[in-house]
């Protein structure tokens, strides 16, 4: 029985090494191809994005308009005080 222990651990032993390798390899071989499409999305944008970011423009041009509006209004009424 203790003969027989050790000899099944060293036999176990090598097949997950030999997994390790086979994981490593295949990291190796996709780390290209991950980048390559991390770099693609950063440079592309999706209709959900382009929609976003037209709707904040939106907003944020209509909140110059309501100022300058607001600013016409009050340069107006004092005007018709003096």
């Amino acid at each position: 029985m203790r003969i027989i222990l050790p000899l099944l651990l060293a036999l176990a032993l090598p097949g997950c090494v030999v997994a390790s390798v086979a994981d490593a390899a295949v990291d190796v071989v996709t780390l290209p191809v991950k980048a390559a499409s991390g770099a693609v999305d950063l440079m592309t944008t999706s209709q959900d994005e382009a929609d976003l970011k037209a709707g904040r423009e939106l907003r944020k041009q209509q909140e110059r308009d309501r100022k300058a509006a607001k600013k016409a209004a009050k340069k107006a009424r004092e005007r018709d005080d003096a």
